[in-house]
């Protein structure tokens, strides 16, 4: 629904992407004339995924579209693409096979509440090792899949923040410390405002997760919470929540051995 209810975005002709069908068509019903009208303008059947309706506008829409992130007019029809794949190994807005496995993500952007930018995950499969396998019961005759896929110790994906503005199509990249291949960026929403992004940094054993908060506009990052644990981190419980005006925050965490909200 849009903020107002008068529009509802409904999802159809859904595909498996990895585990889940996270990709199909969508449509949008303008309730008060019941006219639907299709996302996506000339783009192939079943190709978008994760739509979802500007909180500040209900004429915008952003969808990601075979790995980019697009935004498009309702009233004007005109559809942007906001985000660059430099090569075939760079996903937008969305996921490989680990960051789906290991930390549960599939929608890889955010709008800012402004509704003037959106936040959204870049990686670079470059250099990650290729899995061949054999599928030999879905038809009559085997087929060969081929996906990239970092076993133990080689080579992750990069990953990376970026948020860009909407009304010049410029991406400003948040500076996130350490080695990108061997962290993970496991969570990132918009904090208080919409000038200001809340980051979860994971490194690769899983058992440092760092809370950071990152300047929309310039890319600053600062830590402002660590968790450790000597076996392992489960990030999948560690979300926030902003209180006081988003001065303070709660953080899930088992780091006293038994699963606790603290308040940051």
């Amino acid at each position: 629904f849009t903020k107002d209810l008068a529009k509802v975005l409904i999802y159809t002709n859904s595909k498996r992407v990895w585990r889940s069908n996270t990709r199909g068509d969508y449509w949008v019903l303008d309730r008060a004339s019941g006219k639907l009208k299709k996302l996506g303008g000339k783009a192939k059947p079943s190709t978008l995924m994760f739509a979802k309706f500007s909180p500040a506008n209900s004429n915008h829409v952003a969808y990601v579209r075979e790995k980019n992130v697009y935004v498009e007019d309702l009233k004007s029809g005109k559809i942007r693409v906001l985000t660059e794949r430099s090569s075939d190994t760079v996903i937008n807005g969305t996921f490989d096979w680990v960051y789906e496995e290991e930390l549960g993500l599939r929608d890889g952007y955010r709008w800012s509440p402004d509704g003037k930018s959106i936040a959204y995950w870049q990686l670079d499969e470059e250099g990650v090792p290729l899995m061949h396998m054999l599928n030999n019961v879905s038809g009559y005759y085997p087929k060969l899949i081929t996906f990239r896929y970092p076993k133990t110790g080689e080579t992750n994906a990069i990953c990376r923040v970026g948020v860009v503005q909407l009304k010049n199509v410029k991406t400003t990249w948040m500076k996130v410390p350490g080695d990108p291949r061997n962290h993970y960026l496991a969570r990132m929403e918009w904090a208080k405002s919409s000038e200001e992004l809340h980051l979860q940094q994971l490194n690769r054993l899983q058992n440092t997760n760092r809370v950071m908060l990152a300047n929309a506009r310039d890319g600053e990052v600062k830590t402002v919470y660590t968790d450790r644990d000597d076996a392992w981190i489960e990030v999948r419980f560690g979300f926030t929540k902003w209180i006081d005006k988003g001065n303070q925050f709660t953080y899930v965490s088992e780091r006293e051995g038994w699963r606790q909200v603290y308040l940051v």
